[in-house]
């Protein structure tokens, strides 16, 4: 038989259809950044591509668990109680189911490295992270607790911005959540921001870019408008990696990009350092 006929043979044996039925969901991923494909478990526990380094999402009590010595949370039973946006409700009730939490901020003390530290990590599974009035309501907490308490603030951000359900009552989050910053820096204290994919929006244009230090992770995205609503406005193609963080720290709005592996250790260092310059 020659090259031509096998294949035509092997062209007639009949596909299995029921196997795609057993491959489980997500045995395979694409890293967002690369495009390089992997097998789940290559990620490992910080669920990072071997390849280029980009951290896929992670659900915030997720990252407390790998960050953290210990959590205490705060404010868990905030939430948004009289939502009248249409299907709104529908849409609390699933990200609270996929996230197990009552908003898109899980926020409370926790211990880093030996270091006690006031700990806000924003969920992108939740509403993609959106800024509604109780988030801002927490993260405001967040930060009055630990001005009351000298403690140091590190907030993980993760956002595509302002909740369009609530209307101006997010957008005001942006002020509210400043004001609380503003008083907590004015009281010496240190607020250190971690820059996480994607960080947009409302968020990116206020407590985001606030803080005394700000790390990253590796190739997220950063920035306020999307990059297609930035292109049609100016009507040029933007330059690669235009609002990834390797950018922004060439540009100055960021201190160090981090690999999440580390980021415990760096932190922790940071808040000792402080610590010091406070004696």
């Amino acid at each position: 038989m020659d090259l031509y006929e096998n294949q035509r043979s092997t062209s007639k044996i009949k596909r299995d259809a029921s196997v795609n039925d057993r491959i489980p969901d997500g045995l395979f991923l694409a890293c967002p950044y690369c495009g390089t494909q992997m097998y789940n478990k290559q990620l490992g526990d910080y669920r990072v591509c071997a390849k280029c380094g980009y951290g896929f999402r992670l659900q915030a009590r997720e990252r407390v668990a790998l960050l953290t010595d210990n959590f205490e949370e705060m404010d868990a039973d905030i939430e948004m109680t009289t939502p009248d946006f249409p299907g709104y409700a529908e849409k609390l009730a699933r990200a609270k189911s996929q996230t197990d939490l009552g908003e898109s901020v899980l926020t409370g003390v926790a211990n880093i490295e030996g270091e006690q530290v006031a700990l806000g990590v924003m969920d992108s599974y939740f509403m993609m992270g959106s800024l509604g009035s109780m988030t801002g309501e927490k993260i405001t907490r967040l930060f009055e607790y630990a001005t009351a308490h000298h403690l140091p603030v590190v907030l993980f951000t993760a956002s595509g911005g302002a909740r369009m359900q609530e209307g101006i009552n997010s957008l005001m989050q942006m002020a509210k959540v400043s004001a609380a910053v503003a008083a907590h820096q004015e009281a010496g204290l240190l607020y250190l921001v971690v820059l996480t994919d994607p960080t947009t929006g409302g968020v990116t244009a206020s407590f985001a870019m606030q803080g005394d230090v700000t790390l990253a992770e590796p190739h997220a995205l950063v920035g306020f408008a999307g990059a297609r609503v930035i292109e049609s406005t100016i009507h040029e193609k933007l330059p690669k990696d235009f609002q990834r963080v390797e950018t922004l720290l060439e540009n100055g709005f960021v201190d160090k990009i981090v690999p999440r592996a580390e980021l415990g250790q760096i932190i922790a260092k940071i808040v000792k350092l402080h610590h010091r310059t406070e004696i």
